[in-house]
């Protein structure tokens, strides 16, 4: 049975952030790692025992020197999963005072898109339209800024540099399968509202959460 949680209990839940190091040749090998799907379903196995419950958590894979870096930030605590060596897993609380700054350098990994009309056959038009990746730098700071307003931040576009990360494809099984268009921003940003600026980092900004996209990756500046 799935077990739904409610925008007002994400925002008071204790936050995890997760580290797990995979060198390339194990995520190859050893995991066979080939795509963000495979990350999605390897991660998890840190939240195991949870058969049909409510993906609680965001993820974020860069790719380092000699391995990937997989960040994870949760609601639940995660365990070390069986394929992933002592060494390289790390995991601590975030405590509510880092929450209490007024000013953050920002990451985001994300997949900006905008929906499209689709038509049916008789020119009436379908419920869930088609989602087109954008790609323009003005329309990505205008997407990103709309996340802003509506997540309690203000981005200093003085600041705000957008990095295309090329397109990330996957595959479900033999007949489902398509491609996110990762784009990374890095800036600075002012909060406006603290309590809702919370509940966006709990729930991640723009689509494609479950691939790795979304998690909003904090410094503060003050």
């Amino acid at each position: 049975m799935s077990t739904a949680i409610s925008d007002r209990d994400k925002a008071k839940a204790t936050l995890h952030l997760t580290q797990i190091l995979v060198f390339y040749e194990d995520a190859v090998r050893l995991l066979r790692i080939r795509d963000t799907y495979d990350w999605h379903q390897r991660v998890w196995q840190a939240f195991g025992g949870r058969e049909g419950a409510e993906r609680d958590f965001l993820i974020r894979v860069d790719r380092k020197e000699e391995a990937y870096r997989v960040l994870i930030l949760s609601l639940s605590p995660p365990a070390k999963p069986d394929w992933c060596p002592t060494d390289c897993f790390s995991s601590k609380v975030i405590p509510e005072s880092f929450f209490c700054h007024e000013r953050y350098r920002f990451s985001l990994l994300a997949n900006p898109t905008r929906k499209v009309r689709v038509e049916n056959a008789d020119g009436s038009r379908k419920k869930n339209g088609r989602r087109m990746p954008l790609t323009q730098r003005d329309d990505l700071v205008a997407w990103l800024g709309r996340k802003a307003e509506t997540g309690g931040f203000h981005i200093e576009r003085n600041s705000l540099r957008t990095i295309p990360r090329g397109r990330e494809f996957f595959h479900k099984d033999a007949h489902v399968h398509g491609m996110h268009a990762a784009v990374e921003f890095q800036g600075e940003l002012t909060v406006t509202d603290a309590g809702q600026f919370r509940g966006t980092v709990v729930r991640g900004i723009g689509s494609a959460k479950a691939f790795g996209f979304g998690l909003l990756v904090l410094a503060p500046l003050d």
